[in-house]
């Protein structure tokens, strides 16, 4: 089933990302996880990838086996910074192999190691986007910035940018994190108004301790509201009562969420099925 027709059904969904084994050795226990996440029966499933042997191969095998162990749909990332487009080419293939028919097309991290685009790769997450489309009849997600992208001084050239990834066969997009829902909202109204009218499912994050929080801001330097900064000073030493906090933190973006209008949320799980089962509690009510 494409994430689209589920979209689209006027029902409330929540989705979960994943991310798979770095190696082997880990992979068993990785499972254990996404097993729990699984058996909750989120809307759709997103596993992340990785450049590389290891987790490239576990995103295709673990995206399977969600969809054949649980029935519930897999969204299969894919990341095109440092690989080839004939070995891109191959894992859309393992993916048309194993049923899966949603893609979230990006390029990510630029790497550091080696001569950026690869020869005969992409420099562009739309040049993947196009290159999906030819290969196979796929519902195609990317990924947007409320915020802004990072490597964008501008929003105006962002919101640009991304309308040119659209155009060129995107069916919905996942929002990078943020922990003040007046950006999503704003984010909404100016990329509408720039005709880009594919879903937009927003990602919310359950920031459970300190030393995440820390890292989030490394990565993305997102915006953090009084509200939430007043939360991380006074339980971030606690690990019980901020991990709590957090979860009851990211409920309540999900509830204001819903409330406005917004039918579809994806939750960045961190691989922590407690997390996910406990927010999912949180919206029982709300969500049957």
């Amino acid at each position: 089933m494409k994430i689209t027709d589920r979209l689209s059904d006027g029902k409330i969904h929540i989705s979960v990302e994943v991310f798979p084994p770095k190696t082997d050795t880990q992979y068993e226990g990785v499972v254990q996880a996404i097993d729990k996440i699984g058996a909750l029966k989120p809307s759709y499933i997103s596993v992340t990838y990785g450049a590389g042997g290891g987790t490239s191969k576990n995103t295709v095998r673990i995206a399977a086996h969600i969809k054949k162990e649980f029935q519930v749909e897999s969204l299969a990332h894919l990341t095109c910074a440092s690989s080839t487009k004939a070995e891109v080419a191959e894992v859309i293939g393992q993916l048309k192999m194993c049923g899966i028919e949603n893609i979230l097309a990006l390029r990510g991290d630029i790497p550091t190691d080696r001569e950026f685009p690869v020869p005969g790769g992409y420099r562009y997450a739309y040049e993947l986007v196009e290159d999906i489309k030819k290969q196979g009849d796929f519902c195609i997600g990317a990924a947007c910035y409320p915020e802004g992208h990072v490597e964008n001084e501008h929003k105006a050239d962002d919101i640009r940018y991304l309308k040119q990834k659209v155009d060129c066969g995107v069916d919905f997009l996942t929002t990078q994190m943020f922990f003040d829902n007046t950006i999503h909202y704003n984010f909404l109204y100016r990329i509408r108004e720039q005709g880009i009218t594919v879903p937009v499912i927003p990602g919310i994050m359950p920031v459970t301790n300190s030393k995440q929080m820390k890292r989030i801001l490394e990565m993305s330097g997102t915006y953090l509201p009084a509200r939430f900064k007043a939360i991380v000073d006074k339980f971030g030493d606690d690990k019980a009562a901020m991990k709590q906090a957090g979860i009851a933190y990211a409920t309540d973006q999900i509830i204001d969420l819903i409330a406005n209008g917004i039918n579809n949320i994806h939750i960045y799980s961190m691989n922590k099925p407690e997390i996910a089962a406990k927010i999912m509690e949180n919206l029982s009510e709300i969500i049957k």
